[in-house]
């Protein structure tokens, strides 16, 4: 996978420190130095706190002189300067990310995530994440970007020549157990979960029932670890946003949580083992559709509801949305099916 932004974040990140540690060799205050080079006030502030999206290389030139920087240090500013220049990829996705968020992971050596009720969006597949999104209140359109992104996002697993980062994923046992979609694509989504976990950058725990409540974290929680002496840094994951956390004493807190619920989950090892014998279970006869006989549900026209049933398959009941046919249908048990309907004429479901 190319990418040429592979690195620019982290990089603009670290210029805007050295600038700061620079700025208080001389003793100047922020302020100064905007008046020295006739700048509004705040600018640097910003520089500083790395609240900018490309740095000037004017600007930069302009810090160079009135710092005084010279040989390799003036050498590492300007290096750092034109690598964070480079358009990132998800600068393209603005209503998709409205922070550094992918830039970060895109540059990670290790990902550490913990994930109490869904999966990590590195490791989902594009059906979990279709799924998942269709609940929301996103338009089609968002919904599409955000997808695209998201498998933009994956590919940095196989980023090659030794740059792909470390995965640690710890997640349990009620995200892999909710029913969403068609059987097959939470069948699909637990093997491929196998099959990452066999990579020898991919670490996948999980948290069982059986083990009890989880003993740490509650959160959603993204740890990025940098190449060299560059400091980790936390993202939260709400439901409206991704909350950075950079502060070192609460991104150690977040460090040690998260070793805590690696200890309270399954080893690497007996988690492929787990997820292997799961997909196994959820590995179904295929039932031939091609003979059904579809009937409409009865009220469906004056509930607004489009359900279909075709009975006349063995053993079995297919159940399909009359509206996306090529979506597939449910197949259950006859007996079970016959359960459900005896459950509604009772008034069981509110319908």
């Amino acid at each position: 996978m190319g990418d040429d932004a592979y690195g620019a974040t982290v990089a603009k990140r670290r210029l805007a420190r050295r600038l700061t540690e620079f700025r208080g060799r001389t003793g100047y205050t922020a302020n100064h130095v905007c008046d020295i080079l006739n700048w509004g006030r705040g600018k640097l502030g910003r520089f500083e706190a790395n609240q900018w999206k490309r740095p000037e290389m004017s600007d930069i030139r302009d810090l160079i002189r009135i710092y005084e920087l010279e040989g390799e240090e003036r050498d590492e500013v300007e290096d750092l300067a034109v690598h964070c220049r480079v358009r990132p990829w998800w600068r393209d996705y603005g209503e998709i990310f409205d922070n550094e968020f992918p830039g970060y992971e895109n540059d990670a050596d290790s990902i550490r995530c913990y994930m109490p009720i869904v999966l990590p969006g590195l490791v989902q597949t594009q059906a979990y994440m279709e799924s998942h999104f269709r609940v929301g209140p996103r338009s089609p359109a968002w919904r599409r970007k955000a997808i695209e992104a998201r498998l933009r996002r994956q590919e940095i697993l196989d980023r090659p020549g030794g740059a792909a980062p470390k995965l640690s994923v710890v997640i349990t046992e009620a995200s892999l157990l909710f029913r969403w979609g068609m059987h097959e694509d939470r069948r699909e989504q637990i093997a491929n979960l196998a099959e990452l976990s066999k990579r020898c950058n991919v670490e996948l725990r999980i948290q069982r029932f059986d083990d009890g409540p989880p003993t740490s974290i509650c959160s959603m929680v993204n740890i990025f670890g940098f190449p060299g002496d560059e400091p980790p840094l936390v993202f939260v994951e709400t439901d409206y946003s991704m909350e950075e956390v950079s502060k070192p004493e609460s991104v150690d807190g977040y460090i040690q949580s998260f070793e805590r619920a690696c200890d309270a989950a399954l080893e690497p090892e007996d988690t492929t083992v787990y997820l292997e014998k799961l997909a196994k279970r959820m590995e179904l006869p295929m039932t031939d559709l091609s003979q059904a006989v579809w009937r409409k549900a009865t009220l469906s026209a004056h509930n607004g509801g489009c359900v279909e049933v075709a009975a006349n398959l063995r053993g079995v009941t297919a159940v399909r949305d009359s509206k996306r046919p090529e979506g597939g249908a449910h197949v259950v048990k006859r007996a079970a099916f016959a359960v459900f309907l005896a459950d509604v004429r009772q008034g069981r479901y509110d319908l």
